[in-house]
Order: C-alpha cells, then sequence, then structure tokens
C-alpha cells in the first residue's frame, strides 16, 4: 500500500531507535527538514467507520504527493476513528504519520501510555494540541479533560524522550523517540502575540510547526518577520497551512464558524468574480503555496482539504514543489 514518496519510516520497529546524530526520531519528515528540503504533509481525514479500507483508500491518494499524513485526533471535538488507530494502520503499511494528541478528551496517564503504543508501532512524529472545546462539536455534553494543555503535553513527552521518565519520575526503560510538533495561528488577534506564544511552544519542545490556514500572506510575513527577528526559524521548522474554498459561500461560512480562520474579504470577492469558483479556489491555494514557499523561515506546507484527498494531491502537483525538489535532489547526489 505504500507509494513511491512515502517511505516506511520504521521498516523493523528496532530500526526507530537508530537515529542520526542531531535528530530526535528515525523519521523521514524530520530528515527532509533538517535536510533543507521543502516538506510537505496533509491531513487524512478519518472515516466515521470501523472499515481499515477507508483509511487505505484516502492514504494512497496522497502517498505520491506528501512526505507525512497527519491522522487527526477528534478535530472540531467530532468523533471519528481514532488518531492512534490511524497511526497503528499506516504504519504497518509503510506510511511516515504524524499523530494528533488532543489534551481535550486524556489525561496524563492515558496520554503517556499513548505515546509508548505509538512509539512501538513506528509513529516518529507527534503534534500536541490542546484541541478545541467540546461545545463545537456535536456532542456538547461531552465531558472536558484538559490535564495538560498544548505547552505541558510538550514538555511531558520531551521529558519522556530526552529524560527517559514519566511525570511520575519513574523510569522509562526504552524512552519514545520522536519529533515533535505544535500548532499555531499567525492569523489571530492578537498578532503581536502570536510569535511570543510560538517561542513559548518551542522552549517547550516543539520542533516543527503547522499553522492554521493562510489566506492571508501579507499577514503571514508580518508574522515571518517577527519569528526571524527572534530566532525561531532556526529552532523550528515551520509548515504553513494551506487549502482550497470551494466556493465564497464556503469561504464565508468557515469565516464565520470555524474558530481561528481568517479569510480577507479580496479573497470572497475573487472567488464571487469567477465563473467557476472550485477551480479558482484551487488555483488561489496553488498561488499561495508558492508564494509562502518563497518567504524565508517557512519549511514546508500542511495542506488541509476535509475529505478531498484527491484535491489535495492535485493541489500539491500543480504548485510544483515537488518537481523543484526533485531537481534538487538531482543535483545534490
Amino acid at each position: 500500500m505504500t507509494g513511491h514518496s512515502l517511505n516506511p519510516d520504521v521498516g523493523d520497529p528496532s530500526a526507530a531507535y537508530a537515529i542520526r546524530p542531531g535528530h530526535s526520531s528515525g523519521g523521514r519528515l524530520e530528515r527532509l527538514l533538517r535536510e533543507g528540503r521543502f516538506a510537505v504533509t496533509a491531513e487524512l481525514n478519518p472515516p466515521d467507520s470501523a472499515d481499515p479500507r477507508e483509511v487505505y483508500e484516502r492514504a494512497l491518494v496522497l502517498s505520491e504527493a506528501v512526505d507525512a499524513i497527519n491522522a487527526t485526533d477528534a478535530s472540531g471535538a467530532n468523533v471519528h476513528m481514532s488518531s492512534v488507530g490511524i497511526c497503528s494502520l499506516l504504519t504497518r503499511a509503510g506510511y511516515a504519520v504524524v499523530m494528533q494528541i488532543s489534551c481535550r478528551d486524556r489525561n496524563r496517564i492515558a496520554i503517556q501510555g499513548d505515546v509508548l503504543g505509538a512509539a512501538a508501532m513506528g509513529v516518529a512524529n507527534i503534534l500536541c494540541l490542546t484541541g478545541d472545546g467540546v461545545e463545537v462539536g456535536d456532542q456538547p455534553g461531552a465531558k472536558s479533560v484538559f490535564d495538560l494543555d498544548s505547552v505541558g503535553l510538550l514538555g511531558t513527552i520531551r521529558s519522556m524522550r530526552d529524560e527517559g521518565r514519566f511525570l511520575s519520575g519513574r523510569r522509562i526503560t526504552v524512552p519514545p523517540r520522536v519529533f515533535l510538533g505544535a500548532a499555531e495561528n499567525p492569523f489571530a488577534p492578537p498578532h503581536e502575540f502570536r510569535p511570543l506564544r510560538l517561542a513559548k511552544k518551542v522552549e517547550a519542545g516543539a520542533e516543527f510547526i503547522q499553522t492554521q490556514y493562510c489566506f492571508d500572506v501579507a499577514l503571514l510575513e508580518r508574522f515571518m518577520s517577527r519569528v526571524r527577528d527572534l530566532g525561531l526559524d532556526r529552532r523550528c521548522f515551520i509548515l504553513v497551512g494551506v487549502g482550497p474554498l470551494a466556493s465564497a459561500r464556503a469561504a464565508r461560512w468557515m469565516r464565520a464558524n470555524v474558530p481561528g480562520v481568517h479569510i480577507p474579504d479580496a479573497v470572497i470577492a475573487r472567488l464571487e468574480g469567477a465563473a467557476n469558483q472550485r477551480a479558482e479556489g484551487k488555483a488561489i491555494c496553488v498561488e499561495t503555496i508558492q508564494r509562502v514557499r518563497a518567504i524565508a523561515g517557512v519549511a514546508g506546507v500542511h495542506v488541509m482539504a476535509y475529505r478531498q484527498e484527491e484535491l489535495v494531491s492535485e493541489i500539491i502537483q500543480a504548485s510544483g514543489v515537488l518537481q523543484s525538489r526533485r531537481r534538487q535532489e538531482r543535483t545534490t547526489r
């Protein structure tokens, strides 16, 4: 089931601990980023099903275009197949995955156990999230946990990895070798606070960052300027979130209903003026990838399109980032 661009992160589970000097994991994503390649990740939107074929079919579409697949963890506080379940399926099939962990649903005891289990399966990348509140999902009566937040979670997993200890102080015989990530939103006010929030996550252990959707490149450029001033681009790898808009109506709905999403009026006006709004939304996304790639300090993109894996692959191919990287790889051999 493995595509050409997604080599197994771990062929033999014991190989997970043969780590290159200066690396936290044995994974493909970290290796590419540390080599200076422009990385591409994408979300696999989990099925409302117990059928593993639905996971494999979606992963296969993405496999030729991305370096790692994010397995979301009940995003939007809605129930789907679990992140750890998807990671179990995909690592066995040889895919590189980013396991998402939300602090909303589990306490520190369960989370630390999940981290050990994930590492044993060959998961090399973990994205630490606080998580959306249950009130935004379809079961608002559920009980939130929030024993940790994203910063606390980063510190917890870093201490498990680097110090070989649980939060209780008890020793871990073989620590999890994982590349740690976090989310950031450069587009949410107060904008001047966002680089400082990023610095706090980096200090806690974040080695890569995946951002919220970028529909305002000028705002991203201002954020990245401050990030470079703080030297954070030299301490973590920033992957900018991008995604296609299906229509002006869909853009308005996202702007009003999805927390943290910022879509300028000019983008909506461009969609409204297009004869084919879906095609225009795809074109905007391709242009955004090409523009953010030119910003100093941006290390890659993270593509999000809910249950549209075929469209994600088309966008990445159309952006030209893979062709550029193949040319770079040929010249460095």
